[in-house]
């Protein structure tokens, strides 16, 4: 019976435990296949701190109210959301900076 040894790619581990025994690795949920860690290495998430919220005031009543935010939307966004207190549409701009903060502002949709 012959064994050979799998080759040792250095550009293959991106968990960097190529050493350890497949006992020893953590498992990854999130790879199903080799595609998924080529992807993952292609494109890396960054440190996840962009903002997911931010408080805004209704240009109508002038109460402040929470509204999510989603950074995968892309830079600039602008879409309608309600007032949760006077029901009153608003356009919600929102500008991401290269540090992941958020400006976000309301303005009447009427105009």
């Amino acid at each position: 019976m012959s064994y050979s040894r799998p080759i040792f790619d250095p550009f293959d581990d991106p968990e960097g435990d190529a050493g350890a025994s497949p006992a020893d690795r953590e498992p990854d949920d999130d790879a199903a296949d080799g595609e998924d860690v080529l992807l993952d290495a292609a494109f890396p998430l960054g440190d996840g701190v962009a903002d997911v919220e931010a408080t805004v005031w209704c240009p109508y009543c002038g109460e402040p109210t929470e509204v999510a935010i989603d950074p995968g939307g892309g830079e600039a966004q602008e879409y309608v959301e309600d007032c949760a207190v006077c029901c009153r549409p608003w356009r919600v701009t929102v500008a991401y900076g290269a540090d992941g903060t958020a400006r976000v502002s309301a303005e009447t949709a009427d105009e």
